[in-house]
């Protein structure tokens, strides 16, 4: 089965080709590399127009705006040709080394959805913001009493899908909220069957280049309530 892999990308000119050799480094069955500029005011879009000319990536996109991760990878969903999508940032904060394992439940026809967890499991974790942890547990705590699911991280980096599930999910938030969205909307799909992987987390300070806030988390609590209770 084709593999779709959807990058989001705004000002990760330090990152970004790392990401994509270590995806052709790890992952080795058919796949298409779609990346989304999402108006990086950096070096970000020239390092991608050089990728897609050395044929590293398959599918640039470019934005006229920062619009937001949502929206990225909604645009990347529309683009995608393969028949399992895959969810990547262009930070080294998750690792392509785990794609086969987070592939494997879909491929052998025993999930239809794969969501990557912190939390669960014994692979590496970088120790961080204490405040960070406890709004990840609220939060997938709040979804999961609301979807009725029972997830360890909603918020992880990695969800992977049978593409027949995410392209009826009708997704609309822009940013970050497109996480708790997912996670109402594939909730009252009846049968379906959802996985978690335990994943490394590398992940970065502030000053390294991490762009969630505080404002995310409220953000992601307003969509928990709206996607539960009224979509």
């Amino acid at each position: 089965m084709k593999l779709s892999i959807i990058i989001p990308c705004f000002n990760e000119e330090k990152t970004v080709e790392v990401i994509i050799e270590k995806i052709h480094q790890n992952y080795k069955d058919e796949k298409e590399i779609i990346v989304i500029d999402d108006f990086s005011s950096d070096q970000s879009k020239n390092i991608l127009e050089k990728l897609l000319n050395k044929k590293k990536i398959d599918h640039l996109l470019i934005n006229e705006k920062n619009f937001g991760k949502g929206y990225c990878l909604r645009k990347g969903i529309q683009k995608s040709t393969g028949e399992i999508i895959l969810f990547q940032d262009a930070d080294l904060e998750y690792d392509p080394v785990f794609y086969n394992k987070l592939v494997k439940p879909i491929s052998n026809n025993h999930a239809d959805v794969v969501f990557g967890t912190r939390f669960m499991g014994s692979e590496v974790r970088r120790i961080l913001y204490f405040w960070h942890s406890v709004g990840n547990y609220i939060i997938t705590l709040l979804s999961n009493m609301f979807s009725n699911l029972n997830f360890t991280d909603i918020e992880n980096c990695y969800k992977v899908f049978n593409k027949k599930i995410i392209v009826n999910l009708d997704l609309k938030e822009d940013r970050f909220g497109i996480e708790p969205e997912i996670v109402a909307k594939i909730a009252k799909i009846k049968n379906i069957r959802i996985y978690e992987v335990s994943v490394s987390y590398f992940g970065r300070t502030y000053l390294e280049g991490k762009k969630i806030t505080w404002k995310d988390g409220f953000s992601a609590i307003r969509c928990i309530l709206k996607y539960n209770l009224f979509k």
